[in-house]
Formats: structure tokens, sequence, C-alpha cells
């Protein structure tokens, strides 16, 4: 071996000046309580609380007002090239999440929040197809359909709301088949004219049902008066639709549907004259009609006013269900005079309800705001202008 080699190996311990390096081991404390406990932990235990400490990390990051910053500045530049609306939309939901999470000062349930979409997808855009009111009577309109969800009513075929927007044009608004009822936001609506011909198709490519679309167009065309109509038919308004005592009046609700209207239904209106049957029955002032075999069908001259009768009718045809299935039969039951009580039911639903104050509520008016408040507060941002804002302490 060479000198230099010999000069270069190190044969002597390092000086105490370069100090001495700890290896991990010398600074466990095996009696240490924590240490302990973490030995013993199970590995499955050990993966989740791992789990656990990087989602709480996770948070703090999309909490922090530097990424808040930055998602909506990404947001901003996606506005402005406006060629990928998906995009923007995925933007949108996951700011809102966020936004809606740290609001409250309380971590929030994903279920509650991740898998809601928000009614209101527009954002401040207003189409140039659209005309004035348009954009609040979409936000309506979805949420209607979102309620009628939450209610359990939804069905997937041949079930639909319907929404007059321009009474000049004759345009109406519905939602296009192959959506769900919980799937309805402002932007998927497809406004089409009286005989069904698309005007706008919304931001989705689906068509829409030109059968389930027929009674309302045939509605339409003869009641003037009528801006809204919903057709269901849930398990116990088909049930009652198929009586031949129709909706009987046994209880408070169905007295408060005044006059019904029957028609024997087939499942579309294909012929010219099957409409003019469906006009001539439902006539120029009934607010409810029964289709036999079917279902139940209620018109309004707002929003709120059909989802006040469809939501009457649904409970009279529960109640009335309930009552022959516990009765043994029509003749059991306690019919009520109908004329009777028509000056009592009627004169509410035609004054409307006023709360003393100067501000008049119309039919429905009252209870549609606070299913709108129950909506916005479950972060479904329909975005419906409230007509008496309230604070709840």
């Amino acid at each position: 071996m060479s000198a230099d080699a010999i000069q270069g190996v190190v044969t002597t311990p390092p000086p105490p000046s370069m100090g001495h390096k700890d290896r991990y081991f010398d600074r466990i404390d095996e009696n240490d309580p924590e240490y302990l406990r973490a030995r013993n932990m199970s590995p499955d235990l050990r993966q989740d609380l791992n789990m656990m400490d990087q989602k709480k990390r996770v948070t703090q990051i999309l909490q922090s007002p530097a990424f808040k910053d930055e998602l909506e500045g990404l947001i901003q530049e996606q506005m402005k090239k406006g060629n990928n609306p998906t995009g923007l939309l995925a933007l949108r939901q996951i700011a809102d999440l966020i936004m809606t999470s740290s609001m409250a000062g309380f971590s929030t349930s994903p279920l509650s929040l991740g898998m809601v979409t928000p009614i209101n997808d527009l954002h401040g855009m207003e189409s140039s197809a659209f005309v004035k009111g348009e954009k609040l009577t979409r936000c309506k309109l979805a949420s209607l359909y979102r309620l009628v969800d939450l209610f359990g009513w939804a069905h997937l075929a041949s079930s639909y709301i319907t929404v007059r927007v321009s009474k000049e044009q004759d345009h109406v608004l519905i939602i296009p088949r192959g959506l769900s009822f919980a799937e309805a936001t402002a932007s998927n609506l497809v406004k089409v004219n009286i005989i069904g011909d698309v005007v706008d198709q919304g931001c989705t490519n689906l068509s829409i049902d030109q059968a389930g679309f027929s009674p309302h167009s045939a509605i339409y065309s003869m009641r003037p008066d009528s801006r809204c109509i919903v057709h269901l038919h849930t398990p116990a308004a088909a049930a009652v639709s198929s009586m031949k005592c129709g909706i009987l009046p046994i209880s408070q609700e169905a007295l408060i549907l005044g006059d019904i209207a029957y028609f024997n239904y087939q499942g579309c209106l294909d012929e010219s004259e099957d409409k003019v049957e469906l006009q001539k029955a439902l006539g120029p002032s009934c607010k409810v009609l029964v289709l036999r075999n079917h279902g139940v069908v209620a018109l309004g001259e707002t929003i709120e006013e059909a989802f006040h009768y469809i939501y009457t009718a649904q409970l009279a045809c529960e109640i009335q269900v309930n009552a022959l299935s516990c009765s043994g039969g029509v003749e059991n039951l306690i019919v009520l005079d109908l004329e009777k009580y028509k000056a009592v039911t009627q004169g509410v639903a035609v004054g409307g309800v006023s709360m003393g104050t100067q501000q008049k509520w119309k039919v429905g008016e009252l209870e549609f705001e606070s299913l709108m408040r129950m909506l916005d507060n479950l972060c479904y941002y329909s975005e419906v202008i409230y007509k008496h804002p309230i604070s709840l302490h």
C-alpha cells in the first residue's frame, strides 16, 4: 500500500469538537406512555390516524385565504376565456363548497355539501336569449324540481313541471328528458315554444319528451291565466285517479282544491281531438285536473300558486288513501258538503294572506319562500329573491 493511501485512512475516532449524532433509538424513552401507546397500536388504527392527519392538513390548505384567492383568480381567468363551461362550473362548485364549509366555522358533512349541485349555475351571466326576468324564473323552476325530488314525488317518466316564461311569444321552460329532478339547474332547462319546438337548448344536448309535454301545450294554449303547470303521478295520486269517486271532500286539503276537473287520459295527446277534449274538461277556472288512472295536474298564475295546489292535492290524495284503507269503504267516510265550505276555503285562496303589514302574500308565496330558505340553508343556492327577507337568531 502506498504512503499516500496510508495517510488517507482514518484510524482514530473523531475529536470531541465534531459532536455525536444521536441515533433514533437513543432519543426514545421506552417507558414513555405515548411511545408505548403508539407501539401497541394496531396497524389499521395507525393508518386511520395518519389519514385523519392528512385530511386535516388538506382542509387547512383549502380554507387558507391564499388558496381561495388563487381559485377565484382561476375562475375569473376561465370566465374571460369562455371556452370551457364544464371546467368553469367545476371550479365554481369547488369555490362554493370551500366558502360554505368555512363560513360557519365548523366542519360540514360532504354528503350535505359536496354532492349538491347548485340550482343557480348561471353566476351573473345573462344569455342574449333570455327575456326580462327569465333568469329568476329559471332558478324558481329548478328549485321547484328539487323540492319535488326532496318530497319523494319525482317520477322517471312523463312527469314534468313547466313555466310559461313569455306570454307574448308563448315560450315555456321544461327539464330535458334524461335528467332527474335532482339534477335540475337554471342552465339545463330547455326553452320551447307552445308546440314543443326548441328555442333555447340550454347547456345539455338532451331533447324534451314531446309526449310528456303535450298536456302542458294543450293547457297553455287555452288557459292564458296559467303560467305554471305541475304534473305528477305519485302512488297516492295515481291511486285516487283510478277511483270512480275521484278526490272526495273528506279533508280540509280536499276542500281547498275547489272545483276539480277530470279527464280520461291515455298517456299522450297525439290527436288534436284529444287536446280539445282535455281543454273542455279543464274549463276556464279549475286549478286541479285529475287524469284518470294516471295522476294529477295543478295550474297556477304563478309558480308559487301551482306548487300550493299540487302540494294540497297530494296531501288530499294521501289522506283519502289512508282513510279508505282503514274505513272499509266510501260509505263509512264522512263526506263534507263542498258548497257549504266554498266561501271559506276559496275566499282565502283568492284573497291571499295578510300578515298584519302592508305586504300582502298571494296564494302559496309565504310557504314557497320558506321552502326556498330551506334549500338555501342546505346549500342548494336557489338565488331566489325573497319577497320578505327574515333574520333568524
